[in-house]
C-alpha cells in the first residue's frame, strides 16, 4: 500500500524516529514495511526484506511454532508482547541468530488487517541474566556460609542456603538479625573495629576468626573473609564463612600427635640415657664382681702352692674349697647373663616335671647352709612333706636359691632365715623373710629392675640382675613374685606359682 511506500512521509516519519527494529506484516505474513533499526538489526539492505515472507527473519526450528501462534494472534489480535514466557531468537541473513524481544501491534488501514512488531536485540540483556542466574546459583549452591548485611544498620539483607541450614535461623528471622546475635564472643565495639577498615577503603578484604553460635546453641569455629559491596548509594558487606571444625579438629588431633611424639622422643631420649647410664654401671658392676673373685682365686692359688708339707693338706684345702666357691660364683654370674640373653631373645625352653616340694627345698638348703655367716640358721618349712607339684623344677630351685642367697647376704650374724610353704587352693605360696638391713621405702620401686641394687646394699656382692630373672621366668609360667619390706628390719619375698601345671612351654 502506499502508506508504505519508501516516499510516503507518514510511515518514514514514524518508522525513523524509534530506536527498536519496526517489521510490518500482512495477513498472510509477508513484510511490507521496515525501518532502518530492522535492517540493520538482521542486516539486510533497504527495501530488500519488502515482499518476503517472515520465516525470513525466523529460524527454521521454530517456524511450525511461529506458524500456529500467529493464526491464535490473528484470531484475537490485541497488542501483546510476543512470546511471552518463552525465549524468541531472530536469524540474520548471514545465517546468525540472536535474542529478541517482540512487541506486537495489530492495525487496520484501508480495510487491510497489518501487524506491526517492535523487535529489539536482547543478547546483552540475556548474558547478564545468565550471568546473574550463575551467580545466584553460586550464592545459594555455595556449601561455604555467606551473609550479606548493611554497612550501617549491620543488619542482614541475603542470606545463602548454606549458611541458613547451617546456622538453624530462617531467612525472615536472621534479616531481624545482626552478625552480633551469631557472634558472641565479640562486642559490637569490637566488631565495628574490625570492619572499620573495609568502610574506611583501606582494605579491599578482611579475614578473621570467631565462632558462631546456632540457633539450638551450639557453637561452631569459621574462618570470616569480608568485603564491600557498593549498589547505587547503598553500602554493603559480603561476608564469606568457612567452617573450619574439621580443620579445628584436626589441628588439635595434630597438635596431640606432635606432643604425643615430643612425649615419646623425650622417653626414648631419657631411655637411652637411662641405658647409656646401664651400660656404664654394667660395665662397673661387672668389673668389680669378676675382679674381686678372680683376684681371691689367684691368692688361694698363690697360698696352696706354698703349703707343700703333708701336714699342710688341710690348709691346701681351705684354698681350695675358696676357689671352687669362687669359680662357682663366677659361673653362676656367667649364667646370670646368659639367661638374660635367652629370656630377651625369647629363646628359653621349660621342661615341666612332678616331684615333691621337699627334694627342691632340701637342695636349696643344704647349699646355703654353706654360706651361712657366724649364728645364722635357716627355719626349714613345716607340714610340707605331701605337697607334689607340676612345675619347672630348675626354675623353682632358681628363684629359691637366689631368695634365701639374698636373705643370707643382706642379714647379720645370729639372724634366722624363714622359710615356709602353704597351698592356697590351686596355688603354692612359698616365702622366705629375713631379719637383715631390709630396703629404703623410696627404692622398694626399682626393686625388680635389671642391674638395680639399693643404695644400702653396695657393699655386698651382687650383680642386681637375679631378681629381674626370677621374676621374668616366674611370669613366662604363669607364676608371680612379690615382697614387703621395712627398712633395718628385714623382708619377706614371696614366690607363687600354680600347683598342676600339666602344659609345656
Amino acid at each position: 500500500m502506499e502508506v508504505f511506500k519508501k516516499g510516503s512521509n507518514v510511515f518514514r516519519v514514524l518508522s525513523e524516529a524509534i530506536s527498536e527494529g519496526i517489521v510490518v506484516v500482512n495477513k498472510s505474513q509477508i513484510i511490507v514495511a521496515t525501518n532502518r533499526s530492522a535492517n540493520i538489526l538482521f542486516g539486510y539492505e533497504e527495501e530488500e526484506l519488502i515482499g518476503k515472507h517472515l520465516d525470513i527473519l525466523i529460524p527454521k526450528e521454530f517456524h511450525q511454532a511461529h506458524h500456529r501462534h500467529t493464526k491464535t494472534f490473528m484470531q484475537n489480535s490485541d497488542k501483546r508482547r510476543m512470546g511471552r514466557g518463552r525465549d524468541l531468537y531472530g536469524l540474520r541473513k548471514d545465517g546468525s541468530t540472536f535474542p529478541v524481544e517482540a512487541g506486537l501491534n495489530p492495525f487496520t488501514i484501508y480495510d487491510g488487517n497489518y501487524v506491526m512488531a517492535l523487535l529489539i536485540d536482547i543478547t546483552e540483556r540475556k548474558k547478564a541474566e545468565r550471568d546473574l542466574k550463575h551467580w545466584a546459583s553460586i550464592f545459594n549452591d555455595s556449601l561455604n556460609e555467606i551473609f550479606i548485611f548493611d554497612a550501617q544498620s549491620l543488619k542482614f539483607l541475603d542470606v545463602n542456603k548454606g549458611a541458613i541450614r547451617n546456622i538453624g535461623y530462617s531467612l525472615s528471622e536472621l534479616r531481624e538479625m545482626t552478625p552480633l546475635n551469631i557472634k558472641p564472643d565479640f562486642s559490637k565495639e569490637e566488631f565495628l573495629q574490625i570492619i572499620e577498615p573495609l568502610l574506611e577503603d583501606k582494605e579491599e578484604k578482611i579475614k578473621f576468626y570467631a565462632r558462631h553460635q546456632r540457633k539450638d546453641g551450639t557453637q561452631y569455629p569459621v574462618e570470616i573473609h569480608l568485603q564491600k559491596s557498593i549498589s547505587g548509594t547503598k553500602v554493603t558487606l559480603v561476608a564469606i564463612i568457612l567452617d573450619i571444625t574439621e580443620r579445628e579438629q584436626y589441628t588439635q588431633k595434630l597438635e596431640a600427635t606432635v606432643a604425643e611424639r615430643t612425649k615419646q622422643l623425650k622417653e626414648a631420649l631419657e631411655k637411652e640415657q637411662e641405658l647409656g647410664e646401664l651400660k656404664t654401671k654394667f660395665l662397673s658392676l661387672v668389673s668389680h664382681e669378676f675382679k674381686t673373685p678372680l683376684s681371691g682365686i689367684l691368692t688361694s692359688a698363690i697360698l696352696a702352692g706354698k703349703y707343700t708339707a703333708e701336714d699342710q693338706q688341710d690348709k691346701r684345702d681351705k684354698h681350695l674349697k675358696t676357689i671352687q666357691s669362687k669359680v662357682k660364683y663366677l659361673n653362676n654370674i656367667i649364667n646370670d647373663f646368659l639367661s638374660i640373653e635367652r629370656l630377651e631373645k625369647g629363646k628359653v625352653n621349660y621342661n615341666f616335671s612332678s616331684f615333691p616340694l621337699t627334694k627342691v627345698v632340701n637342695e636349696v638348703v643344704y647349699d646355703a647352709n654353706m654360706l651361712l655367716k657366724e649364728g645364722q640358721i635357716i627355719s626349714y618349712p613345716q607340714g610340707i612333706d605331701n605337697i607334689h607339684i607340676h612345675f619347672e623344677e630348675k626354675i623353682l630351685e632358681l628363684a629359691l636359691t637366689n631368695l634365701i642367697s639374698n636373705a643370707i647376704k643382706y642379714s647379720s650374724e645370729n639372724s634366722t632365715i624363714h622359710l615356709s610353704a602353704q597351698e592356697n587352693q590351686d596355688r603354692l605360696v612359698i616365702k622366705v623373710r629375713d631379719e637383715g638391713i631390709g630396703i629404703p621405702e623410696e627404692e622398694q620401686k626399682h626393686i625388680f629392675e635389671r642391674y638395680f641394687r639399693a643404695e644400702n646394699a653396695l657393699l655386698n656382692q651382687g650383680t642386681g640382675i637375679g631378681l629381674n630373672i626370677v621374676k621374668s621366668h616366674l611370669e613366662n609360667l604363669g607364676g608371680s613374685i612379690s615382697f614387703t619390706s621395712t627398712y633395718n628390719e628385714g623382708s619377706e619375698f614371696s614366690i607363687e606359682i600354680p600347683l598342676n601345671k600339666t602344659d609345656s612351654l
